[in-house]
């Protein structure tokens, strides 16, 4: 059996590497899936126990700061 060449252990190599890239990038669609589900429940935990309101509506005009304090 004969040794693969130099070109052919590149090439391997190559294969392997953009085999890794693809599952790390596999991997990094399915964390971010998992990052916005954990948004989507802080929201809605969030919203049940009455710690923030949605949607969120701006409040008419601002009021103005206090003096000494910026």
């Amino acid at each position: 059996m004969p040794l693969p060449t130099e070109k052919e252990r590149w090439e391997a190599e190559l294969r392997q590497l953009r085999e890794e890239l693809r599952e790390l990038r596999e991997e990094q669609r399915e964390l971010a899936r998992s990052v916005d589900q954990l948004v989507q429940t802080f929201k809605s935990l969030s919203i049940h126990l009455g710690i923030t309101a949605e949607p969120y509506v701006r409040k008419g005009k601002r009021e103005p700061d206090v003096q000494g304090f910026a």
